[in-house]
């Protein structure tokens, strides 16, 4: 999942603390306990592998399954997810919308990441009681394999909240004191307004999703607050200020939405790409297609475009396939003559067609959140984007069809063999990942292990590639992404259960279904809504709100569950990449080291060819449905 955050430097004075013995020992203070966080963090992350890669062994080779450990990977998932959220506050690594505030002076960027930080607060402030409430409860329950109270499970929420308040007190207390007065007070301002506004919110009924799930979450995703934590105000104050609901509830439901351990594969494959680039096996495959491609013309483009369908095959996360494919093949392209703009243009264009390609986080997730079998969404992935890479490479045809190619030598049949036995480990790894779930060997979840136990072999033995050091800090980046991605999961999770508490899902499904044209128009109408969705949420919380309320619809009017989650997911990855609001464009930019500004005009023509892509994948159903 790709983000792009702010910086504001305390050099601009804005953000200056008032003393610097005041910063040495704030700045101390965080990173002890951010350290003290870090290494449960990444132990966390291996605890998981090992344990599940030990049921895989248990079940398939042993034939005696560990009965347990799916119980105790769930209870170190939960406190996975909430110290990596703590991990991913204290790194400014939860996803926001950032495109307005960017466009904000120096002085007012401070003041909204203040405010930011402010209006997080709030929600962990608002949410924290109630969570300890809901921990309580769950000490009454016993574990069935296991048989503990499920409090050990359940105490990760309130743990994990206080140290994200932690972490934003500290971020407060080493700005300026003004400032951080102006954002606190504007913030509370809008809170006991809200607060007051109470007995004449309640007689509102169904406008209040309106207020509170448009208005109020809209409005702190556009200012910059990160996306989980706008989500939460907005369903909480939806409960609190509106209904006679517990909040205690919502502590349930993001639980709930976290906990489900088909997304344990989101920590685990995020690791898996990571470590794929520091073994140097993105780099053996993309020497392997160069020497096939490399010397015709745009072959380099080409060579971009396969191989990130091949590392997306591996690492199912679109940061970790760019950021293994770009530092390969940008500088030999840029020395070919390729603008910077175009490579990133057609950088975030192939992160958008691969999102369908297994196995893809937003796969797993619509999986766990609409019961759809993730085994025939891994199948049906496969050809839609191999449709939209064929889009892709027709531009790049017609862009490069008069390039200077008198200065590259054409690899011998010799050098073409020795990458591509070089490549061969590499190449085999999507194939082993695919093979273990169809045969039934793993589930979704566990395949990954057996992905990161072959990857580590193969680093280790084959190429001989394992920086011990980088080792830890890829644990800790696993930890911060997965908890920022999950603590947005628990949120939506929140958010789309008021919805349907509301009857809104009802009057959503009677307006759907009643749409004129039946089939062709619904897709044509959700086409439009999860492209805009995309560019300003992201792919996942879009999916985790909006997934459970229109699957059922795509039934009810006769569309393939599996053909209707391809077109979505593409649609959404396009309004992902799509500038000015797409945040993975921005992320492909940081990535390839370019100006965003560079990159807006060539990537234009990279979208229309995937809008073609898309319209054909959702005209020829058998192009998602076609094999399972």
């Amino acid at each position: 999942m790709a983000h792009v955050e702010v910086e504001v430097t305390e050099a601009a004075g804005e953000v200056a603390v008032q003393s610097p013995r005041r910063a040495s020992l704030l700045a101390s203070l965080e990173r002890l306990l951010g350290l003290a966080v870090e290494i449960p963090a990444a132990t966390l992350v291996v605890a998981e592998i090992a344990i599940l890669f030990a049921g895989v062994v248990a079940r398939y080779g042993l034939h005696r399954p560990l009965i347990w450990s799916d119980e105790l990977a769930s209870i170190l998932f939960l406190w996975l997810a909430m110290l990596g959220a703590a991990v991913a506050f204290r790194r400014s690594e939860h996803m926001r919308m950032t495109a307005v505030v960017a466009s904000a002076g120096p002085a007012m960027r401070a003041y909204l990441d203040l405010v930011a930080t402010a209006a997080a607060l709030a929600f962990l402030a608002l949410i924290v009681w109630p969570s300890w409430d809901y921990a309580y409860e769950e000490s009454f329950i016993t574990t069935p394999a296991l048989q503990i109270p499920n409090i050990w499970r359940a105490a990760a929420l309130p743990a994990g909240i206080c140290l994200m308040a932690a972490f934003a007190l500290l971020r407060l207390l080493r700005a300026a004191v003004r400032m951080v007065l102006t954002a606190v007070i504007s913030v509370a301002v809008v809170v006991g307004l809200f607060w007051l506004a109470q007995p004449y919110l309640r007689p509102l009924g169904n406008l209040n999703l309106v207020i509170f799930f448009v208005g109020v979450a809209g409005f702190c995703v556009f200012a910059g607050v990160p996306i989980a934590f706008g989500f939460g105000l907005a369903i909480f104050g939806y409960l609190a200020l509106t209904t006679r609901t517990p909040v205690m509830v919502l502590v349930g439901r993001m639980d709930e939405g976290m906990s489900h351990l088909i997304l344990l594969s989101v920590p685990l494959f995020v690791f898996l790409g990571l470590l794929i680039e520091m073994t140097g096996m993105a780099r053996a495959m993309v020497a392997f297609l160069a020497s096939l491609l490399g010397h015709v013309r745009g072959g380099l483009h080409y060579v971009l475009v396969g191989a990130m369908y091949l590392v997306s095959g591996i690492s199912g996360a679109k940061a970790a396939d760019m950021a293994a494919v770009a530092p390969v093949l940008f500088p030999e392209m840029k020395q070919r003559g390729a603008r910077p703009g175009d490579l990133v243009a057609l950088l975030a264009a192939t992160g958008a067609q691969t999102e369908t390609i297994p196995p893809s986080l937003v796969l797993i997730t619509i999986g766990s959140v609409t019961g759809v079998s993730i085994a025939a969404l891994f199948t049906g992935g496969l050809l839609p984007g191999v449709v939209l890479a064929i889009t892709l490479c027709m531009l790049v045809w017609w862009r490069y069809r008069h390039e200077d190619m008198s200065h590259v030598r054409r690899a011998t049949g010799g050098e073409i063999g020795r990458t591509f036995i070089v490549a061969l480990p590499a190449l085999a790894l999507p194939f082993v990942i695919r093979y273990a779930v169809v045969e039934g060997i793993a589930t979704a979840t566990e395949v990954s292990t057996i992905g990161i136990v072959y990857g580590a072999l193969v680093g280790l033995l084959v190429y001989r590639r394992f920086d011990w050091r980088r080792l830890f800090p890829m644990l800790v980046e696993t930890a911060a992404l997965s908890g920022a991605i999950l603590l947005i999961i628990g949120t939506a999770t929140g958010m789309a259960w008021g919805l349907t508490q509301s009857g809104f899902s009802r009057s959503l499904a009677a307006a759907m279904t009643g749409l004129p044209g039946g089939a062709a128009t619904f897709i044509a109408v959700s086409i439009l809504a999860f492209t805009i969705l995309g560019s300003v949420l992201e792919g996942i919380p879009a999916i985790v709100l909006f997934g459970p309320l229109l699957f059922p619809i795509a039934r009810a009017v006769g569309v393939h569950e599996v053909h209707y989650a391809m077109v979505i997911i593409l649609a959404m990855g396009i309004g992902l990449f799509a500038p000015p609001f797409g945040v993975g464009y921005y992320a492909a930019c940081a990535i390839g080291r370019v100006d965003p500004a560079e990159g807006i005009r060539p990537i234009w023509g990279y979208l229309l060819a995937l809008l073609v892509g898309l319209i054909i994948v959702a005209i020829l159903p058998w192009i998602s449905i076609g094999f399972l």
